[in-house]
């Protein structure tokens, strides 16, 4: 199945803490089926000392679960989903909520 969200691409927080956030996806693991988000679902975590690391509580990002973001519509900035056409022969991402095609 072709991915809907991929790397790079801009989302919005639909349900959880973070409703209404936006930020930048950092990295998708479709297995788990969950996603980073620059900015989302922040965590505090202890960490050891190692080598390159100082010991301390540090702040990073947990991931997230797709089903919970939506891509922003590049129009309004407004959650859209996403469906696909093929044009030429190529398959190509495209936004429900206005028709425009996501990828380039």
């Amino acid at each position: 199945m072709a991915a809907k969200i991929k790397k790079g691409d801009k989302v919005i927080v639909l349900t959880g803490k973070d409703k209404g956030k936006t930020g930048q996806v950092l990295q998708v693991m479709p297995s788990d089926t969950k996603a980073l988000v620059s900015g989302i679902n922040l965590v505090r975590r202890h960490q050891k000392q190692t080598q390159s690391q100082d010991a301390g509580i540090i702040t990073k990002e947990a991931p997230i679960h797709l089903s919970n973001i939506a891509l922003v519509d590049a129009k309004d900035n407004k959650p859209t989903r996403v469906g696909f056409k093929i044009e030429d022969g190529v398959k190509k991402r495209v936004a429900k909520r206005s028709g425009e095609v996501i990828d380039g």
